[in-house]
């Protein structure tokens, strides 16, 4: 990785894009560290250690630390994702999202990427309104009249527009996607915190041991996660001899690629934002301490079994959907039948799509049995021990960490090869 970036770094249109990224990366935690006016962010700090353990905790971490310190980047690219979500299942509901996009082409994906940011906007607003009733109704915030009100909201509202831009701003001219580098770079910024409560909970009684096995599992999670992301199905295709004039094409093997987490991060992050609602819904409605509306939201904080059930469910759930998206099997069958190409054993047409279906699904199987493992057993972790539950939440964050930072390179490699590679003429 290192190399990749430094050769990167030598060629001189990659490093105004990686320049441009780190810029942007700065612009944004700036912002995360600019407060929200009328605000007690001290008490606000305080009620925030209260509830570390609960999904307020874990959407704090994703936002970079931004809600406890209420600022203007607080939401963070969470109603943005959330807008993401709605529409790509929309697009598979609604006929009419679904031609935009087919037959639409780049002007269509313009129109589906403008509806996407206008629903953004506006889960933005309503996230910004729950935050704005939860602050209010713990005396958090110096002034409660409505305009005093509208002014948080419309802030926090118009922060999560500010994360959007800056976000396609990278997409277009910096490296990666923009949205995973800013999410990137927010639960980064948390590592420093949670290296500190780790040595708290040392100081505090926590044996050396308990200790080094979580440091030890941190490391077995990363690079469990490269060689999984690295991993894949080849299914072997054989091409036929064919003639055409005075020349003869195919004959060659090859193999077709199924990669293990071929969605790589994505159903972590939505799963992780969908879980994230009844948090959200919860800090709207504020119900009383020992209620029943209280104990079903609290079913959803991030160490009750419901919630972990719930999100290994979603994460299984995602990882079909992105599979079903980025492979269509009866389109690379008949491919490869116009191409003269088969799979060895198995008939063109519909023969060969089943087998790629049934292929399909056994490795989409064991990349969401993976993606479970990897944000569930820290959960699980935190659930049995409450003391780790800061520290297990960082699983999940290493996952999105790890999968954003290798795709980065990734595309920093494949834009180093367009660039190095000569050609047969020379």
């Amino acid at each position: 990785m290192f190399e990749t970036l430094k050769s990167a770094w030598h060629v001189p249109e990659l490093r105004k894009k990686l320049i441009y990224t780190a810029f942007i990366i700065l612009l944004f935690r700036i912002g995360s560290s600019i407060p929200v006016p009328y605000i007690d962010i001290t008490a606000l700090a305080q009620y925030f250690d209260s509830v570390s353990n609960t999904m307020l905790g874990f959407m704090n971490v994703f936002a970079g630390g931004g809600l406890s310190n209420a600022t203007i980047f607080a939401m963070s690219v969470t109603p943005y994702i959330n807008a993401s979500i709605i529409i790509q299942l929309l697009t598979v509901a609604i006929p009419a999202l679904e031609r935009m996009v087919r037959d639409g082409g780049e002007e269509g994906r313009k129109k589906l990427s403008a509806i996407t940011r206008y629903l953004g906007v506006a889960l933005g607003l309503l996230q910004g309104y729950s935050y704005y009733v939860l602050l209010r109704s713990n005396s958090l915030i110096e002034y409660t009249d409505f305009w005093h009100g509208l002014v948080i909201v419309l802030t926090f509202t118009a922060g999560t527009a500010l994360i959007m831009w800056m976000g396609e701003l990278i997409t277009k001219n910096g490296v990666g996607n923009g949205i995973s580098i800013l999410l990137f770079a927010g639960i980064v910024s948390r590592g420093p915190a949670m290296v500190s409560s780790l040595v708290e909970m040392i100081r505090g009684g926590l044996s050396w041991v308990v200790a080094a096995l979580v440091v030890l599992v941190s490391l077995a999670i990363i690079v469990f996660v490269v060689f999984i992301s690295d991993a894949e199905r080849r299914i072997p295709i054989q091409y036929a001899k064919r003639v055409v004039g005075r020349k003869m094409y195919g004959g060659q093997s090859t193999h077709l690629p199924i990669k293990v987490n071929a969605s790589g991060v994505m159903p972590i992050i939505f799963a992780a934002s969908i879980m994230s609602l009844p948090a959200t819904i919860k800090m709207m409605v504020n119900p009383q301490a020992g209620s029943l509306s209280d104990t079903i939201f609290n079913w959803f904080s991030s160490n009750h079994p419901v919630y972990i059930v719930l999100y290994i469910l979603l994460i299984f759930m995602f990882s079909y959907f992105y599979a079903a998206i980025q492979f269509n099997p009866i389109e690379i069958a008949n491919n490869l039948k116009k191409n003269g190409g088969f799979i060895p054993g198995f008939r063109p047409g519909r023969p060969t799509s089943d087998f790629i279906t049934k292929a399909l699904g056994k490795v989409t199987f064991l990349g969401a049995i993976f993606l479970s493992i990897v944000a569930g057993i820290p959960l699980i972790v935190g659930a049995l021990n409450s003391s780790l539950s800061s520290v297990a939440l960082g699983g999940t964050s290493v996952l999105i960490v790890v999968g954003v930072a290798l795709e980065t390179v990734r595309q920093l490699e494949s834009q180093l090869m367009m660039r190095n590679y000569k050609g047969f003429l020379e």
